[in-house]
């Protein structure tokens, strides 16, 4: 009885208060506030999903690196003195506050011969190579295959992925063959052929994955150090010395804290440096796109807050404009909570209205660019919505409790009136 009679007050809270609502002003605050949560829900979402394309590689999160090595001029090839960095050199940058971390290539102390291929099929290609490694955490590819034991028989190995388009697009084309994709050279084995001066080796190699930002033929570190141990001497390995700075590195990679850095430029040109590969610009440019997302997630943000305060604004001004109204049904018993919650309900409602189309209109978008992306790189795969749904939820949660406390507090100063 006593719920059937609560229930009857509070039907009579929303016929009163219900009917100074128009309809047409909540239309025009969801608009508006849709307006923005969409802006922002998608400039986030975008952002999520376009920055592999111009990093590179599929990390949100990854590093920005470059690949460092010092400019080959005249009097060095005259001399024939050893492009390689000394410790002092290295230590030097390692300082620098736009450096993050940096890693020196190992090279190979042996030669490697290689083939491709078998002749019985009628297609066998050989030739010399090199190996490189560096740490594992500058490499840009998957690295579930990529491990390396002392006596194991099959080498992983990473190819840049402009040699495969050298061959499909210059060779291969030059001499009527055949292209090859990834997934074939994958499947091949190379047969690989070490030469040093305490040996030679011969192993298979396989091909585990293409990078795009580092330009040379990568092998796990701990097999390049057991078979520069193995197959060279130690006055081999160690053939550098420049003022009795003992070192072999001719490239550094270098991870920076920011590639947009000025300085970054400044720093290497000064120390006749050079970096290798489209690292810097591609880097850049996720810097400006990065920019150019905060400040339409900023005008968005600005949009929600504007609409979120011609709200408030309007229920303000019903609620002072039926002061009377509202004072009458605290007099008849009803509580402050009873009279603010059609008002409490009425932005909730609005909010979550607008986060459900705005996560609507965030897909509908998506499906727009996505095929784009899919053909500016056929490997692209798309990130989840998760990440503007979080935002969107944040959204929600901050307007439904700011809503829910300057309703709250407008109607106990009007409790409060009525008290006094």
């Amino acid at each position: 009885m006593h719920r059937s009679h609560t229930d009857s007050r509070h039907t009579l809270v929303y016929k009163l208060l219900g009917k100074q609502i128009s309809a047409w002003q909540m239309a025009g605050f969801t608009l508006a506030n849709l307006l923005g949560m969409a802006i922002i829900l998608i400039a986030v979402q975008f952002y999520v999903d376009v920055i592999p394309l111009l990093t590179g590689n599929d990390s949100f999160m990854k590093p920005e690196q470059i690949v460092v090595n010092k400019r080959v001029n005249m009097a060095r090839t005259l001399t024939a003195s050893p492009q390689v960095f000394r410790k002092s050199e290295i230590e030097e940058l390692r300082e620098q506050p736009f450096v993050e971390d940096l890693a020196l290539f190992t090279p190979s102390r042996y030669g490697v011969y290689a083939t491709i291929g078998n002749k019985l099929l009628g297609m066998q290609y050989s030739t010399e190579m090199f190996f490189e490694s560096i740490p594992n955490e500058y490499i840009d590819v998957d690295l579930s295959e990529w491990s390396y034991t002392p006596g194991d028989s099959i080498v992983p190995i990473i190819l840049p992925h402009n040699y495969l388009n050298l061959y499909n697009f210059g060779f291969a084309t030059s001499r009527g063959l055949p292209t090859i994709s990834e997934g074939t050279v994958k499947k091949i084995g190379i047969q690989l052929f070490l030469q040093g001066n305490k040996g030679q080796k011969h192993l298979l190699g396989r091909v585990v994955g293409f990078s795009r930002r580092l330009n040379t033929i990568l092998v796990p570190q701990p097999f390049m150090d057991a078979m520069n141990e193995e197959l060279t001497t130690k006055n081999v390995q160690d053939n550098t010395y420049e003022n009795n700075e003992k070192t072999s590195a001719s490239r550094l990679v270098v991870r920076v804290k920011n590639l947009a850095d000025e300085n970054i430029t400044k720093y290497l040109q000064e120390h006749n440096y050079d970096t290798e590969g489209n690292d810097a610009d591609a880097s850049r440019a996720a810097t400006f796109f990065r920019i150019i997302v905060v400040l339409v997630m900023v005008i968005g943000l600005v949009i929600c807050t504007l609409a979120f305060y011609l709200l408030l604004l309007s229920i303000f001004l019903l609620l002072q404009k039926h002061t009377e109204k509202i004072d009458n049904l605290l007099l008849i018993g009803h509580s402050p909570s009873d009279v603010a919650r059609p008002f409490h309900l009425l932005a909730l409602g609005i909010n979550a209205l607008v986060l459900v189309l705005a996560v609507v209109l965030t897909v509908l978008s998506r499906s727009y660019y996505l095929p784009m992306f899919g053909d500016l790189s056929p490997k692209y795969e798309a990130a989840g919505t998760v990440p503007s749904t979080i935002v969107g939820l944040v959204l929600f949660a901050l307007m439904a409790v700011l809503n829910f406390s300057a309703i709250r507090r407008k109607v106990l100063s009007i409790w409060d009136m009525h008290k006094n």
